[in-house]
């Protein structure tokens, strides 16, 4: 059934392509569709919508393949890993109670988290699980990880309604600044994005890579303040708690916190006074994108022969 998938939408490719890349674009050459690759500025161009469409279709249908509960999954695993966390450090070894609606504050945290660990991992695979669809058809091999990032951002936004729910049922206050909340978003699908780019190309080669980063991802989820509040780090070394907020993840992990449930949440920006380390963040989100995107693009045309 998942072969059949695939090739159902590799054939719905390559008839988008026919249709919508200009005449003189696209030629045979012993059996392999060759065209012109697209620029990543035309990312929104119709045909590329088109491509984009069909893949994320395709992950969402193989992802939940066989499974009785199906799509609801992406609603279930990060509240069954909620409640796990909620009973064992919430209720026996009371963390968080300094936190003004505290299971709200870590609902949010797990699921931007959840967000971040499938977008790389899917991602990072992406190339490699599309090998035939690459071999076969030559078109921007971008979209294939775009596609991937994609189907986890949809999980996030159906995670985000429980969330809300959550924050009706806990009487938190909403503020003007959940308006800011899309803002933390797309920071993090930019940062997730970029991560998967370069996890993607040198993936492709080195297949040890996706042990490595899950070994990452596990030491990752420890050290970015999820659990717990970054106020307990500061107690200990204050030192210690503004490098810990010079992560990404956990510096908009913690933005969203504080413009979603409350404003005791410790940012960047009321941690380091100086205005230029609090930027580094947001400075590491755009090296990121830009480095990715170059070393993707470098890395593609070798991506056929070693897949």
């Amino acid at each position: 059934m998942c072969i059949h998938l695939i090739t159902k939408a590799s054939e719905r490719i390559k008839r988008y392509l026919f249709i919508f890349i200009p005449n003189g674009a696209l030629s045979y050459q012993s059996g392999i569709i060759n065209c012109r690759l697209m620029k990543l500025s035309n990312i929104f161009s119709r045909r590329n919508r088109i491509l984009l469409r069909e893949l994320v279709i395709t992950d969402f249908k193989l992802r939940y393949q066989g499974s009785v509960l199906g799509y609801l999954w992406s609603l279930l695993k990060p509240l069954m890993l909620f409640a796990i966390l909620y009973i064992v450090f919430v209720k026996f070894f009371k963390l968080g109670k300094e936190i003004e609606h505290y299971p709200v504050y870590l609902l949010l945290g797990i699921v931007m988290w959840t967000f971040f660990t499938e977008a790389t991992a899917q991602g990072m695979s992406a190339i490699v699980a599309r090998g035939d669809l690459i071999r076969k058809i030559n078109f921007p091999k971008y979209i294939i990880v775009v596609s991937g990032t994609i189907s986890a951002l949809i999980n996030l936004l159906l995670n985000l309604i429980i969330v809300f729910v959550f924050l009706i049922i806990n009487g938190v206050d909403i503020r003007w600044s959940l308006l800011l909340l899309p803002i933390n978003i797309a920071e993090l699908y930019i940062f997730s994005l970029a991560i998967a780019f370069l996890l993607s190309a040198m993936f492709v080669k080195f297949r040890d890579i996706s042990h490595i980063w899950e070994v990452v991802l596990q030491g990752a989820f420890y050290a970015t303040p999820i659990l717990y509040p970054v106020s307990m780090v500061v107690a200990v070394s204050p030192i210690a708690a503004k490098v810990l907020m010079l992560n990404p993840v956990a510096q908009i992990i913690q933005d969203a916190r504080y413009n979603t449930v409350t404003h005791q949440t410790v940012t960047v920006n009321s941690l380091i006074n100086n205005p230029f380390i609090a930027a580094i963040p947001y400075v590491l989100v755009l090296l990121s994108i830009l480095w990715a995107s170059w070393y993707f693009k470098k890395s593609q045309k070798y991506f056929a022969e070693n897949v």
